[in-house]
């Protein structure tokens, strides 16, 4: 129960205040203007017993408390804990969908555009989020094609002495060839940050005189092509619905319960359009309405995202003047916060909560998808259990070498990345696929008997030989029957997926286009997709491992230099002692050691290092 006797020794000054159980592990973090007041009303909380707040009180062994100087402070201290933390009483945020962004790096010398789903603080301007990919991208291949930018990568170019492909196709203006105007290219920038700010109707009055011109000369597949341009640009650059006559920039939240769960969507309102949205579900969160949206606007806007002049809601959130305070200081100006009650701002707070109610009724048409999947996959696989948790195993390894277990894990028909695991094979020498399906599956399964996380379903990647192995781990740990187990491969490379089981001599043969085949295709794909990842990362780290390893004073960040400034190892090895010292980083001395390590020859008598000194003392 809640320590009483803290109350003690706690200050009437702000602060904030961690609540951790037996094992010092935080439970909820929070804020307040006179923390003796705030604890001693959990002192003396009288509940109901499944009241949330008496369900975590009940769990609370201890409470740390932190004072700070203003309450402002203890507001931004407590959203940092939360982050550190992510404690469980306190509202996390996660997308429901992780919307695209358009990228354009004004920061670089020559900015390129791109996507990206991940905002830096990196001077770049960001727009979106898009809710709709694919319009997305058709954007994006429009914007470039309309005002072509450099395609390569990297934030700086490397010069070379004819362009690439890209602009023999007219897609690039070649600045790293010395090609590009640089009033021109510039141009190309400002119209592209033009059009993603929704001030397009040039552009698009352009396309459409080029699509009617197009038509009367009978070019009709220029024409048709023109029309699709025309709509992707109109379906994605924040033409989609005008929100006021006016160009204010807005966001506006709409909150919806149903029962403990509650939904929040924000709508982004830039130029007067709406442009994009986000979504939020909170299966359980602690608190009233009010301090749940304040916790959903604190940790909605950060450093890292952009605050408008104007933030609509539904109802006032706890602490709001001290919330329209911090978003000022973040957003570098005033910032307003209101509860329309007409016009246009009402429609739109309207509008808002209708997608907010949304998002309850897109989880249960996709909760009612997945039970009729499962019950088919019941059926159909002769399982004992529905298969509400899965699990796939896949082992990625090149002749025995970089071996590596992937293990991936989907939860009511969701992946579930968060339980994704990678395993480095310890005990394996040698190409020996079931040997290292044995160790990873002891290791992964003993955890799960110990922390009582077994799946419902564990799917193999392969056939007979591989179920066969899993059941040996299985019956050795005495788990064989607590779960269900399928293995998923073709036995020949002219016919279809066959599945396994345990105990059954003939393979389970399903029609290629089965709901219940193509959902364990998809888990076994994404096996192998998140065994890449890291079988990717170790061949590279592989590859990068060079005779330069073994040189002093050559580390990774000067390694990178000598390749990326002299092309590859071999250039590397026959350059002169000047081109070696003409790459940034290296200089004389270095250089010269690097050449006596190559070639030793030259002077036999001595090692490579006795080779510079005696090079120095000339």
């Amino acid at each position: 129960m809640f320590p009483a006797d803290i109350l003690q020794s706690v200050s009437h000054a702000p602060g904030v205040y961690l609540m951790l159980d037996g094992k010092a592990t935080v439970l909820y973090v929070g804020k307040a203007k006179d923390l003796f007041k705030r604890l001693s009303s959990y002192a003396h909380h009288g509940g109901a017993e499944h009241n949330k707040t008496t369900v975590m009180l009940a769990r609370v062994a201890s409470v740390d408390t932190i004072i700070t100087a203003t309450e402002k402070e203890a507001l931004i201290l407590e959203a940092s804990l939360i982050k550190k933390h992510r404690p469980r009483y306190n509202i996390i945020l996660r997308d429901d969908k992780n919307y695209p962004l358009i990228k354009v790096t004004t920061q670089e010398e020559w900015p390129r555009v791109m996507m990206t789903r991940r905002r830096q603080k990196d001077k770049a301007r960001y727009f979106g989020p898009y809710s709709s990919a694919t319009a997305m991208w058709a954007t994006l291949k429009l914007i470039t094609g309309l005002f072509p930018l450099r395609r390569c990568s990297g934030s700086s170019i490397r010069p070379r002495r004819r362009p690439c492909l890209n602009h023999q196709m007219g897609r690039c203006l070649a600045p790293c060839a010395g090609l590009a105007d640089r009033r021109t290219y510039d141009e190309h920038v400002r119209r592209i940050i033009m059009v993603l700010e929704g001030r397009n109707r040039e552009l698009i009055a352009a396309l459409t005189s080029q699509m009617e011109a197009a038509a009367a000369a009978m070019e009709f597949e220029r024409a048709a092509l023109l029309r699709d341009q025309i709509q992707a640009l109109a379906q994605t650059l924040e033409k989609q619905v005008i929100a006021a006559e006016h160009g204010q920039d807005r966001d506006v939240f709409g909150f919806a319960r149903q029962d403990a769960a509650i939904a929040v969507t924000v709508l982004f309102v830039r130029g007067g359009l709406i442009g994009g949205s986000r979504s939020f579900f909170l299966a359980d969160p602690y608190g009233d309405d009010p301090a749940i949206l304040a916790q959903v606007l604190h940790q909605f806007y950060d450093r890292q995202t952009p605050i408008p002049h104007e933030i609509l809601l539904p109802f006032l959130p706890d602490d709001s003047d001290l919330l329209v305070e911090r978003f000022s200081d973040l957003g570098g100006r005033a910032v307003s916060m209101s509860v329309p009650s007409r016009g246009d701002r009402l429609r739109l707070m309207t509008m808002a909560a209708t997608n907010a109610r949304q998002v309850f009724a897109e989880r249960e048409r996709k909760r009612e998808s997945w039970q009729t999947l499962a019950e088919a996959m019941q059926q159909r696989l002769h399982l004992l259990r529905p298969p509400n948790r899965i699990e796939c195993l896949d082992i990625s390894n090149i002749s025995g070498r970089l071996a590596v277990g992937s293990l991936v894990c989907f939860s009511d028909g969701d992946p579930e990345p968060k339980s994704y695991r990678h395993y480095r094979i310890r005990t394996v020498e040698g190409p020996d696929d079931y040997a290292m399906m044995a160790e990873v599956l002891e290791r992964r399964l003993s955890r799960a008997v110990a922390e009582q996380t077994l799946p419902d379903l564990f799917v193999v990647d392969g056939g007979r030989g591989q179920l066969a192995m899993a059941m040996r781990v299985a019956d050795d740990l005495g788990i064989a029957a607590d779960l269900d187990w399928i293995g998923i491969a073709k036995e020949h490379e002219d016919e279809g997926e066959k599945l396994f089981k345990p105990g059954r001599k003939n393979p389970i043969v399903l029609p290629a286009h089965s709901p219940v085949l193509l959902y364990l295709m998809r888990i076994r794909d994404e096996a192998h997709r998140y065994g890449i990842t890291l079988h990717r990362r170790l061949r590279n780290a592989s590859s990068l491992a060079s005779r330069l390893d073994r040189i002093p004073g050559i580390g990774d960040d000067r390694k990178k230099r000598l390749l990326k400034g002299l092309g590859s190892l071999r250039r590397v090895e026959a350059a002169t002692v000047e081109q070696l010292a003409a790459v940034k980083g290296i200089g004389p001395e270095l250089a010269r050691t690097i050449h006596a390590f190559f070639h030793p020859a030259a002077t036999p008598e001595h090692p490579a290092g006795a080779a510079v000194e005696q090079h120095d003392s000339r």
